[in-house]
Order: C-alpha cells, then sequence, then structure tokens
C-alpha cells in the first residue's frame, strides 16, 4: 500500500491504517528504537506510542512521507523515553552517540542565550550539505538513527577504529563550523 492510500485510511479513521503502518515500518522503526534504547520491552513500547501517536497525528497532519514520519516519531518517543530512564537511573549505555555531539554542539541554555531559536538547526543542516553524501549519511545515522559505530563499520566494510576516527573528524568538522559561526 503506498503512501497516498495509507494517509486516505488514517484521515477516515480506518484502524487498518495503524496495521498497515505496523506490517510496512515495525521492523524500521523497531531498528530506530533498539539503537537508542537497551530493553526490547521498552522498544515494544515505543511501538506502540509510535502507532498511537500517527493516529493522533494523522489528520491533521499529512506527511509527505509515510516512513520518514514514523521514523522521526519514533526517534522522538525514544529519546524521550531514554531521558526520562538517563534521570531516573542514571545510567550511561546508549548515550555515548548523544554525549559525543556534547563537545562541539552548545548547551540549549546557551543556544538560547546566544542565537535566536532555529539558527544552530540551520547551520548544522548547512554543514551536512557541505559534506560528501557518504559522510553525511554516516554523520546521520550515527547521531540521528544511534547506530552504533560497530554496525556502521561493519556496513561500510571497514575496521571499528577507523569508523570511530572517521565519526571524531566529523565531530571536529563540525565543532569548527560552529565556532566560525559564533566568532
Amino acid at each position: 500500500m503506498d503512501d497516498k492510500e495509507l494517509i486516505r485510511l488514517f484521515q477516515e479513521r480506518d484502524e487498518r491504517a495503524v496495521a498497515e503502518c505496523e506490517r510496512q515500518y515495525a521492523a524500521f522503526c523497531r531498528r530506530i528504537a533498539a539503537n537508542l534504547l537497551d530493553s526490547p520491552e521498552d522498544v515494544e513500547e515505543i511501538l506502540n506510542d509510535v502507532w498511537l501517536a500517527a493516529w493522533q497525528r494523522i489528520p491533521p497532519l499529512v506527511p509527505d512521507s509515510v516512513k520518514a514520519f514514523l521514523g522521526k516519531l519514533t526517534r522522538d518517543v525514544s529519546i524521550s523515553r531514554f531521558r526520562k530512564e538517563r534521570a531516573e537511573k542514571r545510567f550511561g549505555g546508549p548515550a555515548a552517540a548523544l554525549d559525543e555531539l556534547d563537545d562541539c554542539i552548545p548547551s540549549s541554555v546557551n543556544v538560547e542565550e546566544e542565537i535566536e531559536a532555529g539558527e544552530l538547526s540551520r547551520l548544522i543542516d548547512s554543514w551536512l550539505r557541505a559534506q560528501k553524501t557518504d559522510e553525511r549519511v554516516l554523520f546521520v545515522k550515527r547521531y540521528y538513527f544511534g547506530e552504533s559505530v560497530k554496525a556502521l563499520a561493519a556496513a561500510y566494510g571497514c575496521g571499528e577504529a577507523r569508523m570511530a576516527q572517521t565519526m571524531l573528524r566529523l565531530r571536529r568538522s563540525l565543532a569548527k563550523a560552529i565556532e566560525k559561526w559564533r566568532d
């Protein structure tokens, strides 16, 4: 079933829309959630939350891509769950990917004080567009979808150390772009 038909089912409040989303996109969404959360039980709860959120948001929202929409919902719900658990339990685990960016992206308090809302996002988008396609894809897979360095290295046929160096180089490049922008 294509996106237009799926959106039509949502607009008609036909429950088959949720079942079809689950059939088509559960594996994709499960992978995103699993990259960010340790517990398989949490992943399944996240998926249920994602299907409910999609049901509540479509309509009025009409996404151009149902897959991208569900991927973003999954990421947002997973990160919210992760932050809640981290605050409650103070554990590290999958925080590594998010923590790696702390050195080059200023905290939200500094951003609010120094720039108008959204400028940092535009800077990162511009920086990403300036990267080679492979590097841009790696960066997004690592820092947006939470893929591990090990998984990225395996997918790209290189060692973990080499992939870690590539990611370090990308973070340093982003940090340099942010510093230059601040000056």
